[in-house]
């Protein structure tokens, strides 16, 4: 639904010290902060992920998103090559911009040979001009491994690409590309990345970002879980950059985010409908498995089924929800999409209030941060 007449983004933003902003994961996957906030009557305590099997009940389930992060984000050189009038042969400084560096960061495969992107220069980077993309090690005239066309220009900096390449697609972009971290992480990918910006249980690649909030588990934490007869389930959404973009009038208006694939098994679903008819509450590990979650109740009556499916549902404050009795999450940015779904979830002033504590005893804030765990009861 669109936003109400008398919303106002500025209502949702907070100050956060850079310095609180995570560069880097911790030591271990599960030895992050943990605030625990009561959606109820907005009490909070501070906990560790560590925590979480004594927090929760035998019975609860959790569902995880099990999409895996691909090398998204590949660096190339422009082919000098592009529709319409090509620079002059007087010209050698044209000519040399016209095969300058370039970097693109795959968002969404639309079929096999056409992707979703952004790209940069993006202002610089006309229709019908070819990219070419080379191992970083390739000896000079070596023909590039991936070539790309672009074919189609979008608004906010999306393109279209079309690919040529030989042998395994997959293949290549795991030779050729790098982990796509946020923008709010200021440094170049490490080698320590590669495991640290993807879940343990991460199985169909797809997405061009964590699912940050299943970034904390640990085999052994899963162990606990199950141990206390807490149950554990899988549904994948494909997470897009998009996540990460500022919010336009235009989604505000028509109450729509950025499209994202999601899959929900047989096996999730008829695990949610025992715990649904047997009172059990239903937990989700991350804002994109309750985008998946309510988007499929939305569309089946207040059920929960196996399918394949896009969504475009943004749940803001007045939305209800129809599926999940809780969620862990990480902080989120300023005034984001993902904001706005916290705090429609424990309301407006609990969830500020939780994030004002926590910018005021040092939580680690965003991908590679701490996290939060909204329930009712006590904190």
């Amino acid at each position: 639904m669109p936003a109400p007449p008398d919303f106002r983004l500025e209502d949702y933003d907070y100050a956060l010290p850079a310095a609180q902003i995570a560069q880097h994961p911790p030591a271990g996957r599960d030895a992050g902060r943990m605030l625990r906030l009561n959606r109820q009557n907005g009490a909070f305590r501070d906990a560790c992920v560590r925590d979480l099997p004594a927090l929760l009940r035998a019975g609860d389930v959790l569902v995880f998103n099990d999409s895996r992060v691909f090398p998204a984000r590949l660096f190339g050189r422009r082919a000098g090559l592009r529709a319409g009038p090509q620079p002059s042969r007087r010209n050698p400084a044209a000519r040399n911009f016209l095969q300058g560096w370039v970097e693109v960061l795959l968002l969404r495969r639309l079929d096999e040979r056409n992707w979703e992107a952004l790209a940069r220069p993006g202002r610089k980077l006309g229709l019908g001009e070819r990219l070419r993309f080379a191992a970083p090690d390739a000896p000079a005239g070596e023909p590039p491994l991936l070539e790309a066309e672009i074919t189609a220009r979008g608004e906010r900096g999306l393109r279209r690409l079309r690919f040529d390449w030989q042998g395994d697609f997959d293949a290549l972009l795991e030779r050729l590309g790098s982990v796509p971290l946020p923008p709010y992480i200021a440094r170049p990918a490490e080698p320590n990345d590669r495991e640290r910006y993807q879940t343990v249980f991460a199985r169909l690649p797809g997405s061009a970002a964590a699912p940050t909030a299943g970034l904390h588990f640990t085999p052994e934490l899963l162990s606990q879980l199950a141990s206390r007869g807490i149950e554990c389930r899988f549904l994948s959404l494909e997470v897009g950059l998009g996540t990460f973009q500022p919010l336009t009038a235009g989604q505000l208006d028509t109450g729509r985010l950025h499209c994202e694939r999601y899959r929900i098994p047989e096996d999730t679903a008829a695990a949610l409908r025992r715990a649904r008819a047997g009172r059990r509450r239903i937990l989700a590990v991350g804002t994109t498995v309750v985008r998946a979650l309510e988007s499929s109740a939305r569309r089946h009556a207040g059920k929960v089924c196996p399918e394949t499916a896009e969504t475009e549902l943004f749940l803001m404050p007045g939305d209800p929800f129809q599926v999940i009795d809780g969620m862990l999450t990480n902080f989120h940015l300023p005034r984001s999409s993902l904001l706005l779904l916290v705090c429609a979830f424990a309301g407006r002033e609990h969830a500020l209030a939780a994030y004002q504590h926590a910018v005021a005893a040092g939580y680690r804030f965003f991908s590679y941060g701490d996290c939060m765990l909204i329930l009712g009861g006590e904190p």
